[in-house]
């Protein structure tokens, strides 16, 4: 059974300047990330954002291309 998460933020991902490096993926707290099985016009993987984000920011803390903008919420969604 899938518990919804309440979700504190967002993040908007820059896909055509991602490289696929994955960094993102593993540093993000709330586990919300995920590699496309698409690629981007460069042929790399990007990420995908699930609901619970929390825009704790540690995305854009890693990656080394600034794919990320991240926004948080004033009241927590969903």
């Amino acid at each position: 059974m899938n518990i919804p998460r309440p979700t504190r933020g967002t993040v908007l991902i820059a896909t055509e300047r991602c490289k696929g490096c994955e960094l993102c993926i593993p540093a993000c707290p709330p586990r919300v990330l995920s590699m496309s099985s698409e690629v981007n016009g460069k042929g790399f993987r990007f990420p995908l954002l699930a609901p619970g984000c929390t825009g704790c920011q540690a995305c854009l803390l890693v990656c080394p291309d600034f794919c990320f903008e991240v926004y948080q919420f004033e009241t927590e969604v969903g």
